[in-house]
């Protein structure tokens, strides 16, 4: 019956659409969303150079598009400074679009050695979801005997080089088979916006199945940033997301049918054909937990208008540092496993493009004073003609690590090995592995290789000119290379807000967040739910699987009492106020910081190290200002119950504080600025501060913990070897006294 009348509901809806008047039909026009939206360089191109020589001469811009829209217009934006000493009737530069020509740049005489600007129009009909651009330099400096590879020949491309890309939305079916799209497109290039919707303000169950929601949102997003507004019975613009229980839902769902079980359901706003609504409705929260749960784990299984769910079951639990999207840590991983797109690991052309691989690590990593990662790495390039400087570089995280040559060696095999000692720089030594240095190891890393070929153009004797063109050269990192960070144990000297920042940690430590509570005040607002929606998807998109273990509270003193890590949101707890470390505090216009000894320590350009004293990290000031201009802040700290977990706090009080809270996590450079135990954020920026006591998450070895938590003393350890050399000799004296006398009383 219930599915009865709810077909009946969409029909009727689908009727109104067609029998709709004429005016009916204007308006829907007027509705048509259109967009338009700039490119900037730095996101186009990879890389902080964007110039063109002779034999380097052509750069690549790529952008991808969303699946919904359609582009009714695109233009290319060019600025550039040509070099002087080109002949204009010869250079030029050629602009394609997916491999089809758009047109050509000329140089323009007068304007030699300085700024031009020129606009180039794309063809929409070779626009796809994934674009690229390609600039081709032609440049000439002379008409006879010519080096390519001569200093005159380049072209600067300038950061004002853009593009414009006017979109117009298109008519969608009703199909859960694309889901997620329309309601997040991985091909969208801007910061994506999907509102939730409840009747009211939600319970905590609700807001529970909004968060998993939003954590898998987050794990298809990875980098790019998500919001998640969040109102309450109004309906926004744009596609969204609707909670509904039978009997409490939105306005705009009082005359929907019931539903017996869970369901999710994609409909069109009534009045906007463009605008998609995913409702995720249940006859209890228990419902929508179970549709939300189907919806992060069983996407692939959706299809048609609406999907009833029948069952979701865990049939093993995660383990610990299984995230999707983090590499490994018990076994050695292959290059292939990490290969993000085909043909990562290859390249090609006269100067062969880097190969990078993104290495993400959990950040308790502990690889403290070992000899390096050990790595096979195995290559395969394009011979040079000669025994000259043409080199293989080996760089990680954007640091020189060492360069190969590339022998001119006709008879080697197809398959190539090296090894880099750590503790000798001398290549003559033979060895059949690479070893990368642990301490540059980060949560976020990047092993980039870079093939460089010497030139061998532009030979010329007296009375002849000869030039020589090189092959097109080729380039690859074969798939089977290993890189092993087993064997490392998991220890981290917390709170760490840098760690939490960029991966979760330590709630990402279970990628299902099994282990994580969330306390939430009893009666969220808007913008607290938004910020819970945004906070969970970061996460979402650094372990790259949903949270759908996930448990929230709105008891504090209950929260406190489970062995589980613990994130809240809003303002200062009462049980927080009491304790000793409580180093800062927000309340009403009132903000009061402790301040450490040695201030401004833990950030990345002057990190707080095992060799600096604690008492530098110790509170000896206390300021409290009131003021009414917008703060926020983030503090962390360690489990008064459990020693072994953590608490952090996401502290707001106004709508603006949140606001500034919630625009903190969504920016990378403000993430990376967020360290140590206190981050304070304000319009000015974000501050970060290590104040009161450290302790330290996971477990080691007996020996490596003494080793370890000694090393910064060293007059106690140098006391204590002291001490155990005395006992050594006390004992061995004693010993020999007693081998003495038992001799001695044999021989009587």
């Amino acid at each position: 019956m219930h599915c009865s009348l709810r077909a009946f509901f969409l029909w009727f809806l689908a009727l109104l659409a067609i029998l709709a008047p004429a005016h009916g039909l204007v308006r829907a026009q007027e509705l048509k969303p259109e967009q338009s939206f700039t490119l900037e360089l730095p996101q186009l191109a990879q890389g902080s150079e964007f110039k063109l020589y002779g034999v380097r001469n052509r750069q690549t811009l790529e952008f991808t598009l969303r699946s919904d829209q359609m582009v009714s217009h695109a233009s290319l934006n060019l600025v550039f400074t040509p070099s002087p000493a080109l002949l204009p009737k010869l250079s030029h530069l050629r602009v394609y679009l997916n491999d089809e020509l758009m047109g050509v740049v000329p140089v323009d005489e007068a304007l030699a050695g300085r700024q031009q600007r020129h606009t180039l129009a794309l063809d929409p009909q070779f626009l796809a979801s994934f674009n690229r651009v390609s600039l081709e330099f032609v440049g000439h400096y002379t008409d006879i005997c010519e080096d390519l590879a001569h200093s005159s020949l380049w072209l600067d491309i300038s950061r004002q080089t853009h593009i414009v890309i006017n979109q117009q939305a298109l008519p969608l079916a009703n199909d859960l088979s694309y889901f997620p799209e329309p309601f997040f497109d991985k091909n969208d290039m801007a910061v994506q916006e999907l509102p939730f919707v409840f009747a009211d303000t939600p319970s905590i169950a609700r807001l529970q199945a909004a968060s998993v929601l939003a954590s898998y949102f987050g794990s298809q997003a990875k980098w790019k940033p998500l919001r998640f507004p969040v109102s309450y019975g109004s309906l926004p613009s744009g596609h969204a997301v609707i909670f509904a229980v039978n009997g409490q839902r939105p306005g705009i769902l009082q005359s929907y049918p019931d539903v017996d079980g869970p369901t999710v359901e994609m409909i069109s706003a009534p009045d906007n054909p463009y605008q998609k609504l995913l409702l995720v409705l249940g006859r209890n929260d228990e419902d929508l937990s179970t549709a939300v749960a189907a919806l992060a784990l069983g996407g692939p299984l959706f299809r048609g208008q609406s999907v009833q769910i029948d069952e979701v079951a865990t049939l093993a639990e995660r383990k610990p540092y299984d995230a999707p999207n983090w590499m490994p840590t018990n076994r050695p991983v292959l290059f292939s496993e990490l290969e993000e797109y085909p043909g990562q690991l290859e390249a090609e052309g006269l100067r062969p493009r880097p190969i990078a691989i993104r290495l993400n690590l959990p950040p308790d990593l502990f690889v403290w004073r070992n000899n390096g990662i050990p790595m096979d790495i195995r290559y395969r390039y394009t011979a040079p003609r000669t025994d000259d400087d043409s080199r293989l570089t080996l760089s990680l995280n954007g640091r020189y690590v060492e360069s190969y040559p590339l022998v001119p060696d006709a008879a080697r095999s197809g398959l190539a090995r090296v090894r880099l000692p750590v503790l000798s720089n001398d290549p003559s030594v033979n060895n059949e592995s690479l070893i990368i240095p642990a301490l540059k190891i980060g949560t976020h890393n990047q092993i980039r290789f870079d093939f460089s070929y010497a030139s061998t153009q532009g030979a010329s004797q007296p009375g002849m000119c000869k030039t020589v063109l090189p092959a097109d050269m080729r380039a690859a990192i074969d798939g089977n290379s290993v890189i092993d960070f087993s064997g490392y144990e998991h220890y981290l000297e917390m709170p760490n807000l840098g760690a939490f920042a960029s991966s979760g940690f330590p709630f990402s430590r279970m990628a299902d967040l099994s282990e994580t509570v969330v306390v939430v005040p009893p009666a969220p607002t808007p913008g607290q739910a938004a910020a819970l929606l945004e906070t969970l998807g970061h996460i979402g998109s650094q372990v790259g699987y949903p949270a759908y273990k996930l448990r929230l509270m709105d008891d504090w003193d209950a929260a406190s009492q489970v062995d589980a890590d613990l994130l809240w949101i809003g303002q200062t707890p009462e049980g927080f106020r009491s304790r000793p470390d409580a180093n800062l505090l927000l309340e009403d216009t009132m903000a009061r910081l402790r301040m450490p000894r040695r201030s401004g320590w833990g950030g990345e350009d002057n990190p707080r190290t095992q060799y600096s004293s604690r008492s530098d990290m110790d509170a000896v000031s206390q300021v409290g200002v009131r003021a009414n201009a917008p703060i926020a802040a983030i503090v962390g700290m360690q489990s008064s119950r459990f020693p072994q977990r953590s608490l952090v706090g996401l502290m707001a009080v106004t709508d603006e504080d949140y606001a500034l809270l919630r625009n903190a996590i969504a920016d990378p450079g403000k993430r990376d600025a967020m360290q140590g135990s206190v981050v304070i954020v304000r319009e000015s920026g974000v501050a970060s501060e290590t104040v009161g006591p450290r302790y330290f998450s996971g477990k080691l070895g007996w020996w490596q913990l003494i080793w370890f938590h000694l090393s910064d003393r060293p007059v106690l350890l140098s006391g204590i070897a002291v001490f155990a050399v005395v006992l050594i000799a006390f004992l061995l004296w004693k010993s020999l006294r007693w081998v003495a006398r038992r001799r001695l009383s044999k021989d009587a």
